[in-house]
């Protein structure tokens, strides 16, 4: 059993895929060998090991450990599922008899290039305006001040009552609130509390910060997450950081010249039925709206692997181990 410090040594050290702080949530299992370095990630579900991306490992290691990862959830007889592997990894896993599909996309801005000057952005400036002279103010602050956790504790709840009495909270692909080194920034107005986004670490060949999660309240001023962001990203540009990223969203930017050789056509037939009437199970296109409206330099297609054939119990799964039903 890896601890959490050489986890989070490997993802800094080798992981180049933004959503790889997912890897301290608590919860994760950890896979590794002693004579290799790195780590799979990943939760057993039934008779499934959900993993999240590829192994954080460096190259002359990552292949050794994937297989022998595979080779352990045979010998337990269980079926891998791997969620948000990147370009590179989805290569290496179908070499190794994954079955490999895109499954969505990831989102970045290269803050050097970064600009909402221009009739594109109109809009978008309109709305961090119209917050503004509503009184919101957008400030960094500390979740680890009781006070400040108490207050967001509260649109926690309220932001999950809202989403209705069935729905909840995802798991194990998103953020928790207090992951480590995130950092929080904090809309507030005359009310007091209104939204929150959370910023986690990104490391790899895009390094910078992800926007991790986000909750507002139901009645706020409009633009209020807007401003939240921007403030937000003034912060980090003026700190030297090169990337936003604004991670994956599933069943978005699918395209066949992304395809992966030996994918299964059924899986692709099911990713377009979410992405085209998938709403109830994931709000893709108005995330995707979301992430479109800041301008992204970089559209990155994500994929999930499984070993061997993929079967409707691994779909199922991967579902289940998300909360996503």
């Amino acid at each position: 059993m890896s601890s959490a410090l050489d986890v989070r040594a490997a993802v800094e050290t080798f992981a180049d895929n933004p959503s790889a702080f997912l890897a301290l949530n608590p919860g994760n299992e950890y896979f590794t060998q002693p004579d290799l370095s790195g780590v799979v990630v990943h939760r057993t579900a039934g008779r499934h090991l959900v993993g999240l991306g590829g192994p954080f490992a460096p190259a002359a290691d990552y292949e050794p450990l994937l297989r022998r990862f595979t080779e352990h959830a045979a010998e337990h007889r269980k079926h891998v599922v791997a969620i948000q592997l990147q370009p590179a990894d989805a290569e290496v896993f179908a070499r190794n008899g994954y079955t490999v599909n895109q499954v969505g996309a990831s989102y970045a801005v290269d803050l050097a290039r970064f600009t909402l000057r221009g009739s594109k952005f109109m809009r978008l400036r309109n709305k961090i305006s119209r917050a503004t002279k509503a009184g919101v103010t957008v400030a960094e602050e500390s979740i680890k001040d009781p006070a400040i956790a108490r207050e967001l504790d509260g649109l926690d709840r309220e932001w999950l009552r809202s989403k209705g009495r069935h729905v909840k909270p995802l798991r194990f692909l998103v953020c928790e609130r207090d992951a480590p080194d995130g950092r929080v920034f904090v809309a507030r107005g005359p009310s007091g509390v209104l939204g929150y986004i959370v910023y986690t670490p990104v490391h790899g060949s895009r390094p910078g910060w992800m926007h991790a999660l986000s909750r507002r309240r139901v009645e706020v001023p409009p633009g209020v997450m807007e401003a939240a962001n921007k403030a937000a990203l003034d912060v980090f540009t003026a700190e030297g950081a090169q990337w936003l990223h604004f991670g994956f969203t599933p069943f978005a930017g699918l395209d066949a010249k992304h395809a992966v050789e030996g994918g299964s056509p059924k899986v692709d037939k099911l990713m377009t039925f979410f992405a085209e009437r998938g709403e109830k199970v994931y709000p893709a296109r108005t995330q995707v709206d979301y992430k479109e409206k800041w301008g992204p330099h970089a559209i990155v297609p994500e994929y999930v692997a499984f070993s061997g054939r993929p079967r409707l119990s691994s779909v199922w799964r991967l579902l289940r181990v998300t909360n996503s039903i």
